[in-house]
């Protein structure tokens, strides 16, 4: 057992419980200091009652999506599962913004007073009546002005940011057309198109409407081929039935084709999305892939399951474990595969695409300095838009010697490069804000690579 890994991820859980609970009580705090001054008994109390059921509720909710995995009470009370994501993601960052500017205030008056103390002493050197400089040591109004109106700008911002990445941004579904060089494609499938939808997660967050708003946009984009890689809802709550009746809508000549992600494995949907695929007409694919035939050539097109890259005891698995006897060496190769770290391994199968996507461009990103700052960072090094890699290269942490020896029909030329396309998502995972990273639907073109 990987202890270490076990520890990493408490001490994770821990701190961040800590972190909500100290914002909770920061806040609390903050509203009884507001209303301690209010006249009457009632007018002080109802405000500090209403805040605490409030948040007794939120935190049942919360307790039921994280923990339990039901998205909502029922359909009519998701309007506190929406409240609940806004809540503590807003609070818990304005706690940290409010925190900072005081630390940097006591940062302030400390260097303030070092400098002051490292001033001759004027005792020595002052005149008989000339009033000393210590004397006029007192608070500086502009600078409490100043931190006060900081103060107050640090905590609201967060709120409003929010608000913002909930009622418009989160809904602002964009088209990225990217053109995607394949090795030794086939001439007839130069110019190929395929759409691609990704963690949809239909939840209180993201409703069938809006499933099926960009379901139409995807259709008008003439794809020849529409793939899903996974995420189609959130939790157990949530009715994977309602988003395959949506998607089932995408038009493509060559089908519709997915991949489960892992939120149909803590669902435990993963049989159900696999017959109700079925049962509309499309094929996801478990492990298992299948030959597409478009204008007399063809490629392989491969779907595994979500690849964990730690087992139930937090050791380091094996990713795309026996997925090597699906690879055709006659034909090019696509993975649907919703993890975007199992590209490593892909690439050094000789997989020519994978399309994956899992990490929703870490739903929050902030440039700062020209360096854009995303929590996806954390999870993987694939975290949106197009990579590449040398195919057949060893994958790190895979075992030595496992590269593949197959004779291919073609061998790829020197440099030959495989690729990743990382879709940005459509849906959210707890907060339900999206900041500088759109849903998006992706229209990829496949490039011959001579």
């Amino acid at each position: 057992m990987d202890w270490h890994y076990l520890f990493l991820r408490a001490g994770i859980g821990l701190s961040l419980c800590a972190l909500l609970y100290l914002s909770q009580r920061f806040w609390y705090r903050s509203l009884w200091r507001v209303t301690e001054h209010w006249g009457r008994l009632w007018l002080r109390r109802a405000p500090r009652l209403a805040y605490v059921l409030l948040l007794v509720l939120m935190v049942f909710t919360l307790v039921r999506v994280v923990i339990m995995g039901h998205a909502s009470l029922t359909r009519r009370t998701s309007w506190i599962t929406v409240l609940t994501g806004l809540w503590f993601f807003s609070a818990l960052f304005a706690y940290l913004s409010v925190k900072t500017v005081h630390g940097l205030e006591r940062i302030w008056r400390w260097s303030h007073l070092a400098a002051l103390n490292r001033m001759p002493s004027s005792s020595d050197t002052a005149q008989p009546g000339t009033p000393s400089e210590s004397s006029e040591t007192v608070p500086d109004p502009g600078r409490r002005y100043f931190f006060r109106a900081a103060t107050a700008a640090a905590g609201a911002a967060p709120f409003l940011t929010a608000m913002y990445g909930f009622a418009a941004e989160r809904l602002n579904y964009q088209v990225r057309r990217v053109e995607i060089p394949i090795p030794n494609l086939p001439p007839a499938l130069d110019g190929m198109k395929i759409v691609q939808l990704s963690d949809i997660h239909l939840s209180s967050y993201m409703s069938r409407a809006q499933v099926r708003r960009a379901v139409d946009m995807a259709s008008d984009l003439g794809a020849d081929l529409a793939v899903v890689t996974g995420d189609l809802i959130t939790g157990a709550g949530d009715s994977i039935a309602d988003c395959i009746d949506q998607i089932r809508h995408l038009y493509a000549p060559l089908g519709i084709w997915g991949c489960n992600g892992n939120h149909e494995i803590y669902a435990h949907a993963e049989d159900q999305a696999y017959y109700l695929y079925a049962q509309a007409g499309m094929k996801l694919l478990r492990h298992s892939n299948a030959q597409i035939a478009f204008k007399g050539e063809q490629l392989n097109l491969i779907g595994v399951d979500y690849q964990r890259e730690y087992n139930g005891r937090g050791q380091k698995q094996h990713m795309l474990a026996d997925v090597e006897p699906l690879v055709r060496r006659d034909m090019p190769n696509i993975l649907l595969s919703h993890n975007p770290n199992s590209f490593n391994r892909a690439a050094e199968l000789g997989i020519e695409l994978s399309l994956a996507g899992h990490t929703h461009g870490g739903q929050i990103q902030v440039e700062i300095l020209d360096h854009r700052l995303s929590p996806a960072r954390f999870i993987s090094d694939y975290i949106a838009g197009l990579y590449q890699r040398p195919m057949f290269a060893p994958a790190p942490y895979e075992r030595a010697g496992s590269v593949v020896s197959t004779q291919r029909k073609f061998t790829p030329q020197p440099g030959a490069m495989a690729s990743i396309y990382v879709n940005r998502g459509l849906g959210t995972v707890g907060a339900p804000v999206r900041l500088g990273v759109p849903p998006e639907i992706s229209l990829l073109v496949l490039r011959r690579v001579v």
